[in-house]
């Protein structure tokens, strides 16, 4: 995709295709449109690009409740660890899938770039570790996925390669959607809830909502993360919602929403809008992606589905909602 022009003038081509006169994307755009087929292999390699920048935010930060330490955040021009701490002060890592480029800042005033172009996983891997130490920041990870079928070490990675950047750009333009509504939902809970943040092993932007009561035991079984890890993040019970950009199981970008444990009756509940279904392999409701971003409302479409499956799961759950929940303030 970069081509002749390099990735300036595919920068360039994107964002002509998606401004309007005025410099706005047009409202049909606003959720674009993400086809998995059309950048499964890149999705399979920023995935692992993904996993590497969140690992080294894993390994520097002191551990906090399910695993929030190590998450990343939707920003205006991609996704950061934010600050991560170290003994030199700190550092944080972004990436920009606006001009393509991975960006390593230290609080001192130091910053390395690693252009975002078709290259394999190793050498990703070799570059990001070279300007680290570059930088002083010396880091170990455990070099190998998580919570992927396919565990091929980082360094010996050469299969997966692909950088298409109009298709990293488009999954960042959902993010930043889904990102939006997802803070207006959360702002309805007083109870314990997690930010918004984007999980790197399972690749999905999440929150979470707990009803305050520990959980049983998680059965773990996940694909290359110990147990230990699973039950730690389902130590309590917990209604979660968020978006996800599809696999093989499931070809098609969707918001998804569970609860854990799944109440009874919880997989009957009647979940809003209307092209919501429970996924019996899952246990999760989905709500596809193409249906909010073809409503009239995109919005409403969306704060239905996640406000209905949270009360399928607190009212079959027998949640305390008066004590956790309260009314959207208006900031105007």
């Amino acid at each position: 995709m970069n081509g002749p022009d390099g990735p300036g003038g595919v920068h360039e081509e994107i964002m002509t295709h998606f401004r309007s006169a005025d410099g706005a994307a047009p409202a049909a755009d606003a959720w674009p449109a993400l086809p998995f087929d059309a950048w499964k292999d890149t999705y399979a390699t920023l995935h692992r690009w993904t996993q590497i920048v969140g690992k080294v935010r894993l390994v520097q930060s002191p551990w906090t409740n399910h695993s929030w330490h190590a998450t990343l955040y939707v920003t205006s021009r991609g996704l950061t660890t934010s600050p991560i701490p170290h003994a030199s002060g700190s550092f944080q890592i972004d990436f920009d899938f606006i001009e393509h480029a991975l960006v390593i800042r230290t609080s001192s005033g130091a910053e390395r770039t690693l252009a975002l172009a078709p290259r394999s996983v190793a050498d990703f891997y070799r570059e990001l570790f070279a300007r680290l130490a570059e930088m002083g920041l010396l880091v170990t990870i455990h070099p190998a996925p998580n919570e992927l079928a396919d565990a091929l070490p980082f360094p010996d990675d050469e299969e997966h390669a692909s950088y298409d950047p109009e298709y990293a750009h488009r999954f960042w333009r959902a993010l930043v959607q889904a990102d939006r509504v997802m803070k207006e939902f959360r702002a309805g809970f007083i109870g314990k809830c997690s930010p918004v943040h984007f999980f790197w092993g399972s690749f999905d932007l999440a929150v979470t909502r707990f009803s305050g009561r520990r959980a049983p035991e998680h059965p773990g079984g996940v694909p290359h993360l110990p147990d230990w890890v699973a039950r730690e993040a389902y130590s309590h019970e917990v209604s979660s919602c968020g978006f996800w950009p599809g696999s093989e199981q499931v070809p098609q970008p969707v918001f998804y929403a569970y609860a854990y444990p799944e109440p009874p009756g919880f997989a009957a509940a009647e979940v809003r809008p209307g092209g919501a279904y429970y996924h019996p392999e899952l246990r999760e409701f989905l709500l596809p992606y193409d249906e909010v971003r073809r409503s009239a409302s995109p919005d409403a479409a969306l704060l239905a589905f996640f406000r209905s499956s949270y009360e399928a799961a607190a009212d079959r759950g027998g949640w305390d909602r008066p004590a956790l929940e309260r009314a959207v303030i208006d900031p105007s």
